[in-house]
């Protein structure tokens, strides 16, 4: 197949592209300063060059509770607006099969544990990255709207936090795990992390996640969300020990319970990505810790 990732080159992107030109596909991996999606002339540019028999949208604005809280409006508005063009050219080329990136962001503050894909509708998101959860709900709504108008084979795919080698270690911007590595890594005496360290949080390796990926287009999964994740959770606080335990980091851990916490807890229902997808996740939290580790250690800094 011809099959166009958007977000290609990016982190969960990169492992994705690697597995399809592994199978045999054809990948196009549009970059932003060619394709700007969330401009609709971009956009249709790209689909008309591309021409593309399935697409997998990986592309997305993202970042920490930080970079969340810093741009709102930006990832409400990029998210919407990406995913939305993607849907509706994706019925006029009559793509084959669509595979679109949710987010766990999306589900109620206090949805109870393991979070089922019934409950997202059940509240309103977290606060902090709220925008970016609502904007992907939309996506979803669209994904669905299009399929019982239109016919589109989409499936919704819902990932838990991803971490790995490749990932996005940049303090300002970064997501918790590299965020911990670097601090971690590079300080000898405090790091400061923000909250209480109470929160959960459920972390899925990222080649697992282009795993489900890859098999998503094989499937005929209807447009409903699918979770996909381990199914297992643990604190920031134990996280953050385990990271110290596997960088040597010997130092004091001082937590800012002025900053917020985000979410209080996050652990998947993952039963519908079994049944739907065949998939299960297969590396345990510390080996993947360890390799996301030993590869920043090893060159990416």
């Amino acid at each position: 197949m011809i099959v166009l990732v958007t977000g290609g080159g990016g982190f969960l992107g990169s492992y994705v592209v690697d597995r399809l030109r592994a199978r045999g596909d054809e990948v196009v991996v549009p970059r932003r300063r060619d394709y700007d999606l969330t401009h609709w002339d971009d956009a249709a540019r790209l689909f008309a060059a591309a021409e593309p028999d399935a697409v997998i949208h990986l592309a997305a604005e993202v970042g920490g509770i930080g970079a969340n809280r810093a741009n709102p409006g930006r990832y409400w508005y990029a998210n919407l607006l990406m995913g939305a063009h993607v849907l509706e050219l994706a019925r006029r080329h009559e793509v084959a099969k669509t595979v679109i990136a949710g987010t766990v962001c999306s589900y109620p503050k206090l949805t109870p544990t393991p979070f089922e894909e019934a409950e997202l509708w059940d509240g309103y998101p977290e606060e902090t990255n709220a925008p970016y959860g609502v904007a992907k709900k939309a996506v979803l709504v669209g994904a669905q709207s299009y399929h019982a108008q239109y016919g589109l084979d989409v499936t919704f795919l819902l990932p838990a936090n991803l971490y790995g080698p490749r990932d996005n270690f940049d303090l300002e911007t970064s997501h918790v795990i590299p965020a911990l590595v670097r601090k971690m890594l590079e300080s000898t005496s405090q790091v400061v992390l923000w909250g209480d360290g109470t929160p959960t949080r459920e972390f899925l390796y990222v080649d697992d996640a282009a795993t489900a990926f890859v098999l998503a287009l094989d499937c005929e999964t209807g447009p409903e969300p699918i979770n996909v994740g381990t199914g297992a959770e643990i604190s920031i606080r134990e996280l953050a020990e385990t990271i110290a335990e596997l960088t040597g980091f010997e130092g004091e851990i001082v937590w800012d319970t002025s900053m917020p916490n985000g979410q209080p807890r996050r652990r998947l229902d993952t039963s519908r990505a079994a049944e739907a997808l065949g998939f299960e996740a297969a590396t345990p939290l510390r080996e993947g810790l360890a390799r996301t580790i030993e590869w920043y250690r090893d060159g990416a800094r």
